[in-house]
């Protein structure tokens, strides 16, 4: 499959060549029209690389603009989701392309500049690969592998966050091996408790190794079997069994790694190395709180404010425990930004821990994450997608990474660019009823009408899933109202959001979401203003101070009802901000009551 499509008019050939020479050098397979077969007609070859592109670049310039073919290929990029352009001599994209996002290339020297970075962030963003370096390592890697989950053997099942933990370090240090391709944990994790041939594994994932193994814990005492197994012949590459005390856990780990890159006859580079024998702390007891507390963020629920406080209680014992632990710091900074940003609920933002976390260690990505929400909702946008191109760097596979690079983008109204990064969302939690909430809520905003029935179709699967799961989850009621409103279903509608504010009256995300798939679906202005007029007069987080930038109230912003209710939000919220600025302790008592 084509990584990058280039189109572009026949008088700039010159810079066509230069852009996709760049893009190759950065990793990508990229086609342009040079590559044509001479056995084959243009339009079905140019048909079957437009459709196969992950990422179209156009470039536009003066001839640009008036050729049918670069028209006609842009046309079929921007239905696909794939477009991105630029502009190589200061001509402005012609309608309908106009009101998409155009990096500007007049003064481009080679790959650097404001522009090529705009343009290889889209790039990166469209063809899922996070960062460039990935496309490269991928493409050179000497192996694959899957690190299935590891059996908890322990005879009790409060021991399962202690196999999956160690499952997730041990795939989380071979990723670190710039030679190997390693599959992400939410990938391998749907084989766990299944039975399963090793050999079906490897050739659905396309890899061409698979670890598996045990853990079985008892006292002080740990077990861990491991054993590589070659993809294609079923064979036993290497396998070893480690009896140690609980204390050597972090000994056991850099072994089981070290053997597996040894067995592939990978060379691992002295960073390499470094970066796998970084555990961040030295404390077993610290480690063991914090794989708990990790299985708490993993298996809670998205959008209940609970998983949240949950794990912010649990970061800090583990903080008494290790004062500098870089990863609960960062887990904590994580929840803390959740909690603050998106639940309107909490003192702390999670800026100083997330802080804290990158000065014990730089390659948290979780840490950049909270960075790059805290300057979104400062409107740093700049900086924001800066933090978010680092934490794609570390860790392309990570939900919480690509979920902020969607949301970076849809602050800015980018929700083309959003899009790909809540599909790969959705493909690394397949449960993920966030991500299809809002993919309803970017193709809503592109007038993409399939699109946003086809998300909707999949969001109310969902939700039936999660209530049948828990009958009492306001936010899975929430979203099924969401996705029934889309469906035409205005009176189901209703009755799932009235179950949702029965359940937890004071969650303002579902009220709010609520709200702007009836603006956007329906004509009961009536509905949407009564929900919102009860989430302006509580929220002090983002809901209200970003709402200028919201899409999705554009329909009623000249409605004197919603402009009322909008200066009554925003006059409370300079006065909290006033009290805070002269008694920060008083503002934080009526943050917490609000």
């Amino acid at each position: 499959m084509t990584d990058v499509f280039v189109s572009y008019a026949r008088a700039d050939e010159a810079e066509a060549r230069r852009v996709a020479e760049a893009l190759r050098a950065d990793g990508y397979n990229v086609w342009r029209d040079e590559d044509l077969p001479v056995h084959r007609p243009y339009a079905e070859v140019i048909e079957e690389r437009l459709k196969g592109a992950k990422a179209v670049v156009v470039l536009w310039s003066n001839d640009a603009s008036k050729s049918q073919w670069v028209r006609a290929e842009a046309d079929a990029a921007r239905n696909a989701g794939t477009l991105v352009q630029v502009t190589l001599d200061g001509t402005l994209p012609p309608m309908p392309f106009n009101q998409i996002q155009c990096a500007d290339l007049a003064d481009w020297s080679g790959n650097s500049g404001p522009g090529w970075s705009k343009l290889c962030s889209s790039v990166r963003s469209l063809s899922g690969s996070g960062a460039a370096v990935t496309q490269r390592v991928r493409a050179n890697a000497d192996a694959s592998i899957c690190v299935l989950p590891f059996a908890n053997m322990s005879g009790d099942a409060e021991q399962e966050y202690f196999s999956d933990g160690i499952s997730e370090d041990v795939t989380t240090d071979l990723s670190k091996v710039s030679a190997l391709e390693v599959i992400a944990r939410n990938t391998a994790f749907q084989f766990k408790g299944k039975a399963i041939d090793l050999g079906d594994v490897a050739s659905r994932l396309g890899v061409s190794h698979v670890l598996e193994g045990s853990v079985r814990r008892a006292g002080n005492r740990v077990r861990i079997t491991a054993q590589l197994i070659d993809g294609k012949t079923g064979g036993h590459v290497w396998a070893d069994r480690y009896d140690r005390d609980l204390t050597d856990i972090f000994a056991i780990q850099d072994e089981i790694s070290t053997a597996i890159v040894e067995a592939l006859k990978i060379k691992l580079l002295p960073a390499e190395k470094q970066a796998i024998e970084n555990r961040g702390t030295n404390n077993p007891e610290a480690y063991d709180l914090y794989l708990v507390a990790r299985q708490a963020w993993l298996t809670g629920t998205h959008g209940d404010v609970r998983r949240e406080e949950s794990v912010i209680r649990m970061c800090d014992r583990i903080l008494q425990v290790e004062p500098d632990y870089g990863r609960a710091l960062a887990l904590k900074a994580l929840a803390q930004a959740y909690l603050f940003f998106g639940y309107n609920k909490g003192s702390e933002n999670g800026v100083a821990a997330a802080k804290r976390a990158l000065e014990r260690d730089p390659s948290l990505p979780e840490a950049h994450c909270v960075l790059a929400r805290a300057a979104a909702a400062a409107r740093d946008f700049p900086e924001a997608e800066c933090q978010v191109e680092t934490a794609l760097s570390l860790a392309p596979d990570l939900w919480e990474v690509q979920n902020e690079a969607a949301a970076t983008y849809v602050w800015q109204r980018k929700y083309r660019e959003a899009i790909p990064h809540y599909e790969r969302c959705i493909e690394l939690g397949d449960d993920d009823r966030h991500s299809c909430d809002m993919l309803c809520m970017a193709y809503r905003a592109l007038g993409d009408i399939t699109g946003g029935r086809r998300a909707a179709e999949r969001l109310l699967k969902l939700s039936q899933a999660a209530i049948e799961k828990n009958p009492s989850s306001s936010s899975a009621f929430g979203s099924g109202a969401n996705a029934l409103v889309i469906l035409g279903d205005m009176a189901r509608a209703n009755e799932w959001i009235e179950r949702a504010v029965l359940i937890d009256p004071e969650n303002l995300n579902v009220r709010y979401n609520f709200a702007c798939t009836v603006i956007g679906y329906s004509d009961d202005r009536e509905t949407a203003l009564k929900h919102i007029e009860f989430v302006f007069a509580r929220s002090v987080g983002s809901i209200v101070r970003r709402a200028d930038m919201d899409s999705d109230l554009d329909p009623i912003r000249d409605d004197p009802r919603f402009q009322a209710i909008y200066a009554s939000a925003t006059e409370r919220l300079a006065r909290l901000d006033a009290e805070k600025a002269s008694n920060p302790a008083a503002a934080t008592s009526t943050r917490l009551r609000s």
